[in-house]
């Protein structure tokens, strides 16, 4: 389904496995490989995706004792400005409020109609804001119906351990409890290369000794269709040509 959460779980080997002895927890680090496919006739994606930007989070299987404190954290915000979203990927807590302001000099009509959180904030005018709550785990494409250049993507997870991988795909999770997970993986505009029939954990084990470092190795990735780059208004109809509107 277009516009669904992209998530893979991954088996780990015990050789891959190099367990912390750290009480706080260990590092869970892994590296993000994009893989194109360049045979005759395969897909042909505007852009070729890096590595960068994949969310990658541990999901406890049961529950964790020790979790990380709660820290002091200014308002999530996705701005709007010079018909930009900021920033492009937001990443907040399940049952988090986000503002939108608008900080344009004219009006803006953001909206998400796909499987997380779907709403309509209707015309507001410059200078103003709405807020949306996050309640439920899931990816939240958002738009604005007057402009369709806009996008941005609201990840809201239930889980604290997770990380965006950096412009060379690393990507580290810090202080995660020894414990059995479900090791989830998404990107706006790739998918995982391999994709396993079951489902498996990643076991955590951070007091047997060790770096404090858990190495989960390559996460493999290609390249598929972006929801952000083809999309209709929230009433299902191509946007109208632009023109001289004050909007």
């Amino acid at each position: 389904m277009r516009g669904s959460l992209r998530c893979v779980i991954l088996a780990c080997a015990s050789s891959l496995l190099e367990p912390s002895g750290l009480a706080q927890g260990a590092d869970v680090s892994a590296k993000i490989v994009m893989h194109t496919d360049k045979r005759p006739g395969a897909a042909d994606h505007k852009g070729i995706p890096t590595a960068a930007n994949v969310v990658v989070w541990l999901s406890p299987l049961q529950t964790i004792t020790s979790t990380p404190s709660a820290s002091a954290h200014s308002p999530y915000r996705l701005l709007q400005k010079d018909k930009q979203f900021t920033p492009h990927l937001l990443v907040v807590p399940t049952g988090s409020s986000v503002e939108f302001p608008n900080a344009d000099p004219f009006f803006h009509n953001v909206f998400s109609l796909f499987n997380g959180k779907r709403f309509d904030l209707g015309l507001y005018e410059s200078g103003t804001s709405r807020s949306v709550k996050f309640d439920r785990e899931g990816v939240s494409y958002i738009f604005c119906n007057i402009h369709p250049e806009m996008g941005a993507v609201v990840l809201s997870l239930s889980t604290p351990y997770y990380a965006i991988s950096g412009a060379d795909g690393t990507v580290t999770i810090h202080g995660v409890p020894s414990g059995s997970y479900r090791l989830n993986v998404w990107s706006e505009s790739a998918q995982p290369l391999m994709k396993l029939e079951n489902q498996r954990a990643v076991q955590i084990n951070s007091d047997s000794g060790g770096q404090g470092v858990v190495r989960l190795g390559e996460i493999a990735m290609q390249p598929s269709a972006s929801p952000l780059g083809d999309h209709k208004n929230k009433f299902g109809e191509d946007y109208a040509p632009e023109s001289h509107s004050p909007y």
